[in-house]
């Protein structure tokens, strides 16, 4: 058994573009004003082809269409790629077939084909639900639409996740206390939950540098609304599977579970990141970031990814810490060690423990809700 069957193998697809550019965004994503699907669907198709000829006989457990915005993508598109896929690789009995999407009207006029297509799991971007903080966070939907776009989501698909930013401009505790609960009430079976982080090379980023972005929590506050989530959303059947991600009891996003459980997963698309263990060697792979770059790679070789890296035993190891420890069910010990050559510090673990920031099972350990609110100083604590 190689690692990475831990985790299982997934394939992410990245669609690069936007109707316009959220200014919180760090993600690749570009707005253009016409975009060729049939010259991509020829790309996308191709690309699939060559990993599948790499990785032959795995079984597939998962696809996730990112973005950008993957529900600006025809529906005839999506149906090609997946008729691609499912030539390619055996496909495991509970594939799960994720789209994001926002939750426009236009978008939500797409649902039932990609469910044609084969996708059986969406993941909304809502963000906010009030208009004022859509209106800041550049969003171009309204609650009501989002309201909508969900509402026929519900309908179409058996599973749809959505997002939520909080720790946003003059948010409060109690405000966010009444979103989670509004967030409740709409029948939600997945929740992710990520705190406004004020990104470099984004436009909040060069507001905020200009002292213009005004009314952003303190740490202290922002921390409290991570607590009140873990409050509100545990004892409602909504607990945190990982640090940002709540799912009741089988709603998990299986796709992101092979990230955390570090198994192996392909990356097509500008942009698209990979982990792929080939002849007993696990590689790091990505793509070009420019849309336009990535495209005419692919047409002019039949290679969209650039140069791959091996990864060391020691870094899959610290790569396998860093991302199991996201997850309530923590990491195996035993595996680490397999990969490090070498086991965790005991002294460090038993530390951690008796400060009440890591919970021991046998062979596995686990950050406690307390140490899961100050992660990354546990992996710190951790790492050797």
């Amino acid at each position: 058994m190689e690692d990475w069957q831990h985790g299982g193998f997934g394939l992410y697809l990245h669609w690069p573009f936007c109707a316009s550019k959220c200014p919180y965004c760090d993600f690749n994503s570009h707005v253009a004003a016409e975009i060729d699907q049939e010259r991509w669907k020829r790309a996308y198709l191709s690309e699939i082809e060559r990993v599948g000829r790499e990785t032959e006989g795995r079984i597939l457990n998962t696809v996730f269409f990112g973005g950008g915005t993957p529900s600006l993508m025809a529906p005839e598109l999506v149906a090609a790629i997946l008729d691609k896929v499912r030539a390619t690789w055996r496909m495991a009995n509970d594939l799960e077939v994720t789209l994001e999407a926002n939750p426009g009207s236009v978008e939500a006029g797409r649902f039932r084909g990609y469910a044609e297509a084969g996708v059986n799991r969406i993941s909304m971007g809502i963000q906010a639900l009030n208009d004022v903080d859509l209106k800041r966070l550049g969003r171009l939907h309204s609650v009501t639409e989002a309201r909508a776009a969900f509402d026929v989501a519900r309908d179409v698909f058996a599973r749809v996740s959505f997002d939520l930013i909080y720790a946003r401009q003059d948010q409060n505790l109690r405000a966010w206390e009444t979103e989670l609960g509004e967030a409740m009430a709409m029948a939600v079976d997945h929740l992710s939950l990520y705190q406004l982080t004020i990104e470099d090379g984004t436009a909040f980023g060069a507001r905020h540098t200009a002292g213009g972005l005004k009314g952003l929590p303190e740490d202290d506050l922002s921390a409290d609304m991570y607590l009140k989530t873990q409050d509100i959303l545990g004892p409602s059947g909504m607990p945190a599977y990982e640090v940002s991600n709540h799912a009741r009891d089988g709603a998990e996003s299986r796709h992101n579970l092979i990230y955390w459980r570090y198994g192996d997963y392909a990356g097509i698309g500008p942009g698209a990141h990979g982990r792929l263990t080939l002849k007993g060697q696990r590689f790091a792979t990505e793509t070009p970031l420019a849309p336009s770059r990535w495209l005419q790679q692919v047409e002019a070789t039949g290679h969209g990814e650039s140069p791959r890296e091996a990864i060391s035993e020691a870094d899959q190891a610290g790569e396998y810490l860093m991302m199991a420890l996201r997850l309530a069910e923590g990491m195996d010990m035993n595996r680490y060690a397999q990969l490090a050559g070498v086991g965790l510090d005991e002294i460090a673990v038993d530390r951690l423990e008796e400060l009440g920031m890591l919970r021991r099972d046998s062979t596995r350990i686990a950050a406690t809700a307390a140490g899961r609110a100050v992660l990354n100083a546990v992996i710190r604590e951790l790492m050797p």
